[in-house]
This record gives structure tokens, C-alpha cells and sequence, in this order.
């Protein structure tokens, strides 16, 4: 099994990157090949809308030249996608939702090339934010469980916790928040 995290957080020691950290921990330590991508490095552009991907047998084929190309190929060669970010205004990070925009490619429905270049592969969530997890969290979800249909991949579930009203990275530094990535991770391997 390999597992492709993909963390949309710009902080590379925040508190979704810690979060993240026990559940890719949990994972490498029970031999699951991971590949770590953080946006935050990576040079993305916005989807073109130019359907050029749509016209591409077999590949994501985007006429974009940039790193998507690269996490494609690792998305692909991978059995599972995480999507590691913190919530903004009930939705990911604009370096994720750059993303999302850019694996329209991934389904070709659209144009003269045909198939789901990744259809049947799991799909999960680590979100982190501000507000009580239906209220903050629901919102980002029911968009990607429709995602997930659309692209005829298999959701996992997400894991997702609140930061601290006075001190923001203190509850992702605590047992529980290390047991509950575990557990997550564990869920995951046996799904």
C-alpha cells in the first residue's frame, strides 16, 4: 500500500502539519510507503478552464507546465490520497483549492479523450479549524464527498480537530490528539 499526503497548509510547522505528523508516523511505522507533498513549495496555477485535459487519453494531460505534473504522477502511482489543511472560511486553503481545480483532469468526461484515470482509489481528509467540527468542518467535507462521487473515488472519512481559543497550537500537542491521528491512520490501513 502507498499513501500520497498532500498538505495544503503555508505553515510547515503549524498545527495541521503536527496533526498530520502522528498520523503519517503511524503509518510509516507500519511499513506504508508515504509521499509527503506540501504546496506550500510547489508552483501550481490556477485552472485555465482551456479543457485541454479533456482531450488527452490517458494521462491528466493539462497544458499547463508546473509541479502539477509531478503530483499527479504521484497521485496516481499511490493507493490512497490524503488531503491534509486547515479550514478558511469553511473551505480549504487556496493552495489546495488550486489543486482540487487542477485534478479536473483526472476525469475525462468532457472532451474527446475518455475514462477516470483514477477511479477506485481512497480518498481522506485531515482538517484542523477554528469552530466546533460540524459547524467549521461539514461545509469542506459535503464538498469533497461530492468530489469523490463525482470522480468515482472511495471516501474514507475525515479527521479533524479544533485548535485552542487561547492558545492555538496547545490541544495538537496533547495524547489525545496523537492517539486520535493514530487510530485514523489505523482505520485507514484496515479499509
Amino acid at each position: 500500500m502507498k499513501v500520497c499526503i498532500i498538505m495544503g497548509s503555508p505553515r510547515p510547522d503549524g498545527n495541521t502539519a503536527t496533526y498530520t505528523s502522528y498520523f503519517r508516523a503511524k503509518l510509516e511505522n507500519s511499513g506504508i510507503a508515504v509521499s509527503y507533498i506540501t504546496l506550500k513549495d510547489k508552483k501550481i496555477a490556477c485552472c485555465l478552464e482551456c479543457y485541454h485535459c479533456q482531450n488527452v487519453e490517458g494521462r491528466h494531460g493539462c497544458a499547463i507546465s508546473d509541479d502539477m505534473e509531478s503530483i499527479t504522477d504521484e497521485i496516481l502511482s499511490s493507493d490512497c490520497l490524503v488531503l491534509a489543511t486547515p479550514l478558511f472560511s469553511w473551505y480549504c486553503t487556496g493552495e489546495m483549492k488550486i489543486l482540487l481545480d487542477r485534478l479536473y483532469g483526472m476525469d475525462q468526461y468532457h472532451g474527446t479523450a475518455t475514462g477516470n484515470l483514477w477511479n477506485g482509489k481512497r480518498l481522506a481528509l485531515i482538517t484542523t479549524h477554528g469552530y466546533g467540527r460540524s459547524y467549521a468542518a461539514e461545509p469542506f467535507e459535503t464538498g469533497m464527498k461530492r468530489f469523490c462521487e463525482h470522480s468515482k473515488l472511495h471516501y474514507l472519512g475525515m479527521l479533524s480537530m479544533r485548535d485552542g481559543d487561547d492558545d492555538w497550537k496547545a490541544p495538537f500537542l496533547t495524547a489525545e490528539a496523537k492517539q486520535s491521528a493514530e487510530a485514523f491512520a489505523v482505520e485507514m490501513m484496515e479499509s
